[in-house]
Parts: C-alpha cells; structure tokens; sequence
C-alpha cells in the first residue's frame, strides 16, 4: 500500500505569491477574501532585489501589544531615516545588513494561514515609509484580507499619503518625538526643528480628514519632560489625545 500523497502546504497562499500579475478579483473569490479595491497588483518576484522585503529583517508571529485591543502579526523592516540614541531596534534600523533577511513568501504564508484568528498586521521597523518599493509591498499585504497598521516616525508624509489609498490600511500610528526644538537632540542629528514640524503639519491635516485612521504617540525617553510631553500634545488636530508610551531601556 503506498504512503498517502502528502499536502502541498502551498495551496492556501503561496499559490498567489508564485504569481507575477494577476486579478485581484479573482484571486479574491479563490481565497473567499473579504472585498478590496484595486486594479492590477504586482506581486515580488523571488528573485527581485532593491525592494521592500529585502529588508524583512523581524517577525512576531502573535502581539497583543503592537496594536492595542487586537491580536496582530508583526513584519519588522530594517532601515530608518533617524539615529534617536533611544532606538529599541537599532541593530535593524541602523545596520539591517547585519542580519539576515527573512523569506518573505513563508512568512505571507504563515500569516495567511493564521488570518481566521488574527485581528490584523503590524508593518514596524526601522522606518517602513522609506522602503523602496513601498507601494509594492502596500499591494501585496493587502491581499491577505487583514487590517494593517502602520508605525511611521511620520517624516514621510507622501508615503503616508500613498498609504491612505489603501483600504486595508485601518490605523497610522506617527510618533512624535518632543517638542521641535528638540528633534535634533532626540533624532541623533538626523533632522531638523523645521523639517519635523513641516512635516507633521501635512500629517496632522491627514489626520483631520480621516481622525479614525490615525494615533498619534509619544514615548517619555530620557531629557523629556511633563512640559515636553504638554507641548507635544498641544501640537495635536483637535479631538485627538497623545498616547503616552513609558520608555523601557533596550
């Protein structure tokens, strides 16, 4: 008697990901996805370089602390545009050539699976907003049928608003570093006072328009104080509350 064929663990979701193009309709109604829009999405191929998941450096197969009140996977990015001395994950965000990339295609399989139970996806980092390819991976992500969440440092505002289009984008939580003043200090040098208020003004008129779709946060790192934190606060579009993180030491 011959052993029993065994299961092609690829017939859930990697069946999509071994596609180039394809419908995103079709592909829909094959998953029994919820709906989305769009038209022609573009996968990555396995072999692409130079785009967004070249840079998958992290992953948290079940959170309940990356996205308040939901169960999420987390996709960690390598990569980011600040140097703050108070990174938590600097050994990606600064050096991501130090470790390894993660196969992409098993972990999108992964999360597929695990969709019935999870209440949706964390993108984090690093700085996802920066990524090359960035709409690329906005496109594919939302092919799993899962509300994503975004943490930006919110310096990007055109790939915030990129982000926007996206239906499956549900919540962008910006953090605001301190005061403007202190963005310098805070930031590593990386930027400066006016750049960061600039920017955040075109964030908070986002905000404005779509108030459910953003948080907005700020973690008590050594050097800010009560006033800091007040300040940044008043810095807010009406009828949101700054989200105060404690700062825990790496």
């Amino acid at each position: 008697m011959g052993r029993p064929e065994k299961k092609d663990e690829s017939e859930d979701l990697p069946r999509v990901l071994s596609l180039t193009c394809f419908r995103c309709e079709d592909i829909r109604k094959e998953l029994r996805l919820p709906h989305f829009s769009g038209g022609w999405i573009r996968m990555f191929e396995s072999d692409s370089t130079g785009k967004a998941w070249d840079f998958l450096r992290g992953f948290e197969p079940a959170s309940l602390c990356d996205w308040p009140g939901k169960v999420s996977a987390v996709l960690f990015f390598g990569g980011c545009n600040l140097r703050c001395p108070t990174c938590h994950n600097s050994s990606i965000a600064w050096n991501p050539s130090n470790t390894p990339i993660l196969d992409h295609q098993s972990l999108l399989k992964r999360i597929g699976k695990n969709r019935k139970w999870l209440d949706g996806l964390v993108l984090s980092g690093g700085e996802v907003t920066i990524l090359p390819g960035f709409e690329d991976l906005l496109q594919t992500i939302s092919l799993l049928g899962l509300p994503v969440k975004i943490d930006t440092n919110g310096l990007k505002p055109e790939a915030i608003s990129l982000a926007l289009k996206y239906d499956c984008i549900h919540k962008i939580a910006v953090d605001v570093k301190g005061p403007w003043d202190k963005y310098p200090n805070l930031c590593g040098g990386a930027i400066s006072s006016g750049r960061a208020r600039g920017c955040a003004s075109r964030v908070f008129r986002m905000a404005q328009a779509c108030p459910e779709r953003f948080m907005f946060r700020c973690t008590r790192v050594p050097g800010l104080t009560e006033d800091d934190i007040r300040t940044v606060s008043s810095y807010l579009p009406g009828g949101f509350e700054l989200n105060v993180q404690k700062y825990i030491r790496p």
